[in-house]
């Protein structure tokens, strides 16, 4: 195990002539399934190049080796778990959008469907989507929400809008929304991971290592 030669110097590494997406491959097939979920490395390349900079690559990339975190030091038992634990909604339309989720190794959010949606339009990465929403902790406590319960304010209440699949909420959500279509309704069950991990989020009270509970509306896409 110690033998493994590395690939790459520092140098190279650090050089503008290996782009992020070959580093990216090359942990992805050398690197222990936990150790790829710590450094959020997880998922399709093209989307991991976008949220990772090259300086947290490099430093996963010495870790790797360091630790000695590789594929093979897995056993097959946590394999099999982790495969085990996947859970697809049988409902999802077998769109590319969805596929995308099916093919992750093992996505950090589940989702159930409330309410069908046209699913005939689906969000793609940058469009602006439209959503209503109501966020809970694991004993129940609302955290956030944008429905309003009195008349008054309910008419002057505008559901979330931002661009979707680039980071602008968490990866739970950005995943999720991307497999939903227009006017669909869900629950998502949203692991630490692809929530706010282990730091959690002080303001809004949301304390570290905390799984997610959301219910969900996509009311419009732009």
């Amino acid at each position: 195990m110690a033998d493994r030669a590395r690939p790459w110097s520092l140098e190279e590494l650090r050089s503008d002539a290996l782009p992020k997406r070959e580093i990216i491959h090359f942990l992805q097939e050398q690197a222990a399934h936990r150790f790829l979920a710590e450094h959020k490395l997880l998922g399709q390349i093209k989307n991991v190049a976008k949220t990772a900079s090259k300086d947290q690559l490099i430093t996963a990339y010495n870790q790797l080796f360091e630790t000695k975190s590789f594929k093979d030091t897995e056993s097959t038992e946590q394999v099999a778990e982790q495969v085990k634990n996947v859970k697809i909604d049988e409902g999802q339309p077998k769109k590319t959008k969805s596929e995308e989720v099916i093919d992750e190794a093992s996505p950090k959010y589940t989702k159930s469907i409330l309410k069908r949606g046209d699913k005939i339009n689906f969000p793609k990465k940058g469009d602006v989507v439209h959503c209503w929403y109501t966020g809970k902790l694991q004993d129940g406590t609302v955290f956030d929400s944008n429905i309003q319960t009195s008349s008054k304010k309910k008419k002057a209440s505008k559901p979330l809008s931002f661009k979707v699949g680039v980071g602008k909420v968490i990866r739970g959500w950005d995943e999720a929304l991307l497999t939903m279509s227009k006017g669909e309704k869900a629950n998502l069950e949203i692991e630490p991971e692809w929530a706010y991990g282990k730091k959690g989020q002080p303001d809004a009270k949301i304390p570290p290592n905390a799984k997610l509970f959301f219910e969900v509306e996509l009311v419009d896409i732009e």
